[in-house]
């Protein structure tokens, strides 16, 4: 890759990482000064500063799915349910610990699905845990709930306002939000 490109997209993240929650305040300006490049580089690499942005999220949250893998070994003694309710705590808390890129991320894979985006990395990772949890199900079944899993967390981070007005459950709150997690797993897994 392009050594400006590359540049760029390591400034930006490292801008994004910094600002949190103020990343919708994050300038072409800063960015071009963070990666000490002119103005136009990154509409000629990336079209515009939505677009860069979108990559940069994509790259901060692909390395948090990646995790998950060795997520599996240290959970080696655990249950298969055990296990996918620490995954599934572990990402709604990632979730709503980088609430800005993990919207974006979100809200980009449902705009523009990909084959490989990180919500599909997400539905490959828990695909295992499933089909762990229930031996039971052929692969169409293992699979279909896993979708719904995932989809089921999605809305819970994107729809928590509403989830609170209906349920009364604040997942904000990290024992609140466990707890309607494991619940919805129960349902999900019919255990």
């Amino acid at each position: 890759m392009d050594n400006n490109k590359e540049t760029i997209i390591q400034a930006t993240i490292d801008l994004i990482n910094e600002k949190g929650a103020q990343m919708n305040a994050l300038t072409v300006r800063e960015i071009c000064q963070k990666a000490n490049i002119g103005l136009g580089l990154i509409n000629y690499h990336f079209g515009s500063k939505d677009k860069l942005i979108e990559l940069c999220v994509e790259r901060i949250v692909n390395g948090i799915v990646e995790n998950f893998c060795s997520i599996r070994e240290e959970t080696a003694g655990l249950t298969a349910f055990e296990k996918i309710d620490r995954l599934g705590n572990m990402t709604l808390t990632f979730l709503f610990e980088h609430y800005a890129v993990s919207k974006i991320s979100i809200l980009s894979d449902m705009q523009r699905p990909k084959k490989d985006d990180n919500t599909h990395k997400t539905y490959l990772a828990y695909l295992p845990l499933i089909s762990a949890c229930r031996p039971d199900w052929d692969r169409e079944k293992v699979e279909r709930k896993t979708f719904c899993l995932i989809s089921a967390m999605q809305q819970l981070f994107l729809r928590h306002k509403v989830i609170e007005q209906l349920y009364g459950v604040d997942m904000m709150i990290p024992e609140e939000r466990e707890a309607f997690h494991r619940t919805i797993l129960h349902d999900i897994l019919e255990v």
